[in-house]
């Protein structure tokens, strides 16, 4: 069967309900509603893919309104696909609607383009294609709907306590060719004392510990023209974008960075970290601290180093820090929520037992071990082999500091559709889908599919 061919030949429809699929803003919503755990939108688009599997013939479930699956095949063994409809906040600097699928210059524009609604619809359209060839299922092949990865895992967690585990699987939501490393991925909580006196009232950055934020606000009680002045020179000698708007007791400071994945917090500008080290010598008392904390720890690097946490090893690389999530209000709080992606043989816990900051309460907020499948497993040689055909290059394994759904797979790995040399747009203002490498994935999966579920 030649899978590009066929993929080409559903082109259109692959554009379409990628477009569909987008056009839904699925960012997370915690509003209480029991029907729609992370927000209306977000179930929409779970619902949304339910209803096209249960009309091109798969069995369907829809667990607890969190997650889901798309069943098909024959057979005792279970091969998972999982992906993701939820997306992160759409932010600011984008040229395309965030929702609206624009199709320009052979790419198609839209918050979930590349993560994770690009793929996850190619994969659904790979499994169309192998079941609709009328090829015989050995295994059972199951795409399941995930709603809940940006922020915490907790649909597979809560899909996991009552459905199979696939005996193996594999996500489509990082790099090709296959990535069977994944680093440890911790959330660290750092709080400070926060008083009720001092020149800074108010600091918000970030709203999630996988991104960069692109955006630090801060009120201060200080004269404006003096601050205005200062804070426009600042902006010109890091060529950066900000504004300072008056107030009747000072100013409000907005600075603009540039949004990235945590996994490669270097990709980014962090808005907050360069906010705060504009102020660290503007303001005393709590708010200095917790601005000089900011700018010391975190201003230039994002391994750990004055941490005294850097660590590397062969298999994964570097751990990274990442400062996502800032916020001070006086006399009610000040802390730091940052992402530590940390290598696959990284000591944590004993790192951790031993990390102290004077002034400084840590607590570990979530963590999620490491993962790894080794490179002699079959699992791994079939993707391979699947890649190398559709693609005529070898499928190198790959280690990353994101963290994709395989990892609450016993044998699973992450497989595209981020292809070799492609910039990686994720979590970034105008993020698209290369349409070409789009349909070359489609043909990847078919063929993973068949070699793994019908040979």
């Amino acid at each position: 069967m030649d899978w590009q061919q066929e993929a080409e030949r559903r082109k259109e429809e692959l554009l379409s309900e990628l477009q569909e699929l987008i056009a839904i803003p699925s960012v997370l919503s915690e509003d209480g509603n029991p029907g729609a755990p992370y927000g209306k939108e977000v179930r929409k688009a779970l619902d949304w893919f339910l209803e096209k599997g249960d009309r091109a013939g798969f069995q369907v479930k829809n667990v607890d309104n969190v997650a889901g699956h798309l069943e098909t095949g024959e057979g005792t063994e279970l091969l998972g696909i999982l992906g993701h409809v939820d997306v992160v906040p759409a932010g600011d600097g984008w040229t395309k609607d965030p929702f609206g699928g624009e199709i320009a210059d052979g790419k198609l524009f839209g918050r979930g383009a590349i993560d994770d609604k690009g793929p996850t619809i190619a994969a659904w359209m790979a499994l169309k294609m192998v079941k609709d060839a009328g090829f015989d299922f050995k295994r059972r092949v199951r795409l399941i709907i995930g709603t809940d990865e940006e922020s915490g895992f907790r649909c597979v967690e809560r899909y996991f306590q009552t459905e199979e585990m696939p005996d193996i699987g594999f996500a489509p939501d990082a790099d090709f060719p296959i990535i069977n490393a994944e680093k440890g991925i911790a959330d660290i909580k750092y709080s400070l004392t926060s008083g009720d006196s001092g020149e800074l009232l108010e600091f918000t950055s970030g709203e999630r510990t996988n991104m960069v934020p692109d955006r630090a606000m801060a009120t201060v009680a200080l004269p404006f023209d003096a601050i205005d002045s200062a804070f426009r020179e600042f902006c010109e000698a890091e060529d950066l974008s900000g504004d300072c708007q008056q107030q009747a007791n000072g100013a409000v400071l907005t600075l603009y960075g540039k949004s990235a994945h945590a996994m490669e917090p270097d990709a980014g500008v962090n808005a907050g970290i360069l906010l705060a080290k504009f102020l660290q010598d503007r303001v005393t008392q709590d708010g200095a601290a917790f601005t000089r904390f900011i700018a010391h720890y975190f201003g230039g690097d994002s391994r750990g180093r004055k941490l005294g946490l850097d660590y590397t090893d062969e298999a994964s690389g570097d751990t990274t820090f990442n400062a996502g999530i800032m916020r001070y209000k006086a006399g009610e709080r000040a802390d730091v929520r940052v992402s530590m992606r940390y290598s696959v043989s990284c000591p944590f816990d004993e790192w951790m037992a031993g990390h102290e900051l004077e002034g400084v309460k840590v607590d570990i907020v979530s963590n999620s071990r490491p993962h790894h499948v080794d490179a002699d497993d079959p699992f791994i040689q079939t993707l391979q082999q699947a890649y190398e055909k559709q693609t005529g290059e070898h499928a190198e394994l790959l280690a990353i500091g994101g963290g994709t759904y395989a990892r609450v797979l016993d044998k699973g790995v992450a497989f595209g559709m981020l292809f070799p040399g492609e910039p990686d747009v994720a979590h970034q203002a105008d993020e698209f889908v290369d349409i070409d490498n789009l349909i070359k994935a489609t043909a990847i999966y078919a063929e993973a599919i068949y070699q793994l579920a019908c040979k």
